[in-house]
Order: C-alpha cells, then structure tokens, then sequence
C-alpha cells in the first residue's frame, strides 16, 4: 500500500478536487535509464498499465499534460497513441511551463497533481494541490510528496497513484472499462 503523507480524509478531499493530472517522464513513466539505440537514437520503455491508468484518469474526470525536461520522439509518439494533447518536453523552466498550462486549461493550481521524481520537480509538487512520488523518487521529493506510491517510475507508478486517486473520487474502475 502506498504511503499517503496527509490523513486519508485529507488525500481523498485533494483527489475530490483534481480536474487535471500533471506527469514527469523520465523516472515516472519510465525507469529514468537513458539508452541509446545503434544509431544513437533514444530509446524509451513505457509500461503499458501506465497507458491504461492515463485512459482510465481521462474517463475518470481528469485532463492529463506531460511536462519534461527532456525531448524525445518516442514520448510525442506514446502520448499521442494515448490521445494526450498537452505535452511540452525539453521545458527549461518547468515551473513556467506548468503555470501556462494551468491558465490555458482554466485550472487552479489547488485543482492539479503532479508526479515527479527528482530535484527539477520540487517547485512543481510544491505548487500543486496534490504532490505525488514514485517509490524510487529521491528523498527530496518524498518529503515533500503528499503521496508516495509503492512502484517505481516506469514500473507501473502512475497506475498505481491514478488508481489511488480515482478510488478517491468513487470512479474505481472507470466507467469505460466495466
């Protein structure tokens, strides 16, 4: 079971109030492991209930956007076979990046989450209503987090923290796959 910092009471009235779910990349929805293919190409791993769980956030209610530091084709291509439209890599300032998405989706920052895993997520959990770490995060982040998961980034550790947050909201499963 995973760690949840606040009260029960306190976690489920956060997720109540989500309307968007915010995801790192690298460490979160992959092991963090950089590796290059012959021709110099990167490669990227994406667990497949992960997929499942952005699906199933997306019919629980919430809007889903990717903020990483890191370009990569294959991230463009994963989220677009998962429908996600708000996708911004190579971001610099990630703290920026997710203020613009937070206006241009209408959402106050009390009304996101965010998952990351290491010391360029800090501002981001920070400002959030709902901080979420993968098991593997560093310890920076886990202090801060108010929930920390039991799987590791690219292991299955947004499954496991959207599970936890529409089980929250009372759409556990989500209604399109019952």
């Amino acid at each position: 079971m995973a760690r949840s910092s606040p009260a029960p009471s306190t976690f489920k009235a956060r997720a109540r109030a989500l309307r968007l779910l915010v995801l790192d990349v690298d460490g979160v929805l992959t092991d963090g492991r950089l590796v290059y293919g012959p021709a110099g190409e990167e490669v990227k791993v994406f667990h497949v209930q992960d997929g499942l769980a952005i699906e199933a956030a997306r019919g629980g209610g919430l809007r889903v956007a990717i903020i990483s530091g890191r370009a990569s084709p294959a991230v463009s291509r994963r989220m677009a076979d998962l429908g996600v439209i708000e996708v911004h890599q190579g971001a610099g300032d990630k703290p920026a990046v997710l203020d613009a998405v937070l206006r241009r989706q209408g959402v106050r920052p009390r009304e996101a989450a965010y998952m990351g895993d290491d010391l360029t997520d800090l501002a981001l959990l920070r400002s959030v209503g709902l901080a979420l770490a993968p098991a593997n995060a560093a310890a920076e982040v886990k202090r801060v987090a108010h929930w920390v998961g039991t799987r590791r980034g690219g292991d299955g550790a947004v499954r496991e923290a959207v599970e936890a947050i529409l089980k929250a909201r009372g759409v556990w499963p989500p209604p399109q796959f019952v």
